[in-house]
């Protein structure tokens, strides 16, 4: 579990949820809501970890030493319950057998019985229709957290129900202080890590600790600065590369975007220091002066396009082609 200590940023979130348990005007049912790695599972736990504790600190943070803390830590408490599931969705069976079959028993130790919904955007509808029905009525200790990185996913009728609480992208300094603080990061690291990451925490501690994300960046540098002058052979030869690393292949897609949003950048402006490979000036320059506007923009539209296919289960080596070649177009 957390507390709202180990929230980085989101403040006006934290204060909405401080506030509401300060005044104990707690909601019966939130929908905490931002793409992965945005620290919406913290968000959750420190609110369920605060909501729960005995002895709070002025009323709006967790003591965590008190029993209900150390219970919530060690994900042993008895009034918050995670929901769970073994297949890709979360099924009415999930949600009636660990829910609202359970939710009618009041709380074992606490004033308030707690409900995480993890991966609530995977709710089918049946599952999101018996949800429903218990967040129309629920019983008044209990409260709902829904998790989502797709709002869209949930039904109008849940999302009117709730209070949503968007979770923004967090400053590069936010980050950067961060991981020089937590990792023991070089300054220059952290703030590159925090840069590639454009507001995402999980993304910049996974590239951060990761030892392959400066061999992931090389390979793309050499790929990007070569594009123009490569064969279809040599493009077949590199989808064999990428696809040896098919795990990781929305991070290689994401440094994509960032060097040909670097290129749109300083066509535009001119400007080096907002680079955010400052390294690669030449290269950037050069491929600036090359494209034109829609030329950029078509290359963007073609990585979004084969994260899309990827995500369909489209043929890997079919998506990366068709993307490759809109490179050279």
């Amino acid at each position: 579990m957390a507390n709202f200590r180990d929230i980085i940023g989101q403040q006006q979130v934290k204060t909405h949820l401080q506030n509401a348990i300060k005044q104990n005007n707690i909601s019966h049912a939130y929908i905490i809501c931002g793409e992965a790695g945005t620290g919406k599972r913290t968000v959750s736990d420190a609110t369920a970890q605060t909501i729960q504790c005995q002895n709070r600190i002025d009323g709006m943070d967790s003591c965590e030493i008190c029993k209900s803390c150390m219970q919530a830590k060690s994900h042993n408490h008895p009034d918050i319950k995670y929901i769970t599931h073994e297949k890709v969705s979360i099924s009415v069976d999930n949600i009636r057998e660990q829910l609202t079959n359970d939710i009618d028993i009041k709380p074992y130790s606490s004033q308030y019985k707690i409900y995480i919904i993890p991966d609530a955007g995977k709710m089918t509808e049946q599952a999101q229709n018996a949800l429903l029905k218990t967040i129309e009525e629920p019983p008044a200790y209990a409260v709902i957290i829904l998790i989502t990185d797709n709002i869209s996913s949930l039904l109008p009728t849940i999302q009117s129900r709730c209070i949503t609480l968007n979770l923004k992208p967090l400053n590069n300094d936010e980050i950067a202080g961060y991981l020089t603080s937590h990792f023991k990061l070089e300054p220059e690291r952290a703030q590159i890590a925090a840069g590639f990451c454009q507001g995402n925490m999980g993304k910049a501690i996974r590239f951060a600790s990761s030892e392959n994300f400066q061999e992931m960046k090389d390979q793309i540098l050499i790929l990007l600065k070569s594009i123009d002058n490569m064969s279809i052979t040599d493009i077949v030869n590199t989808i064999r590369v990428l696809a040896q690393n098919k795990n990781n292949i929305n991070d290689y897609l994401d440094l994509m975007l960032l060097w040909y949003r670097d290129v749109l950048m300083f066509k535009v402006t001119k400007d080096n220091n907002i680079l955010l490979y400052q390294g690669e000036y030449n290269a950037i320059s050069k491929q600036a002066s090359m494209r034109g506007y829609e030329d950029i923009e078509k290359i963007i539209k073609a990585i979004d396009k084969a994260k899309i296919r990827l995500n369909a289960n489209v043929n890997f080596d079919v998506a990366m082609e068709l993307m490759l070649l809109a490179f050279k177009d």
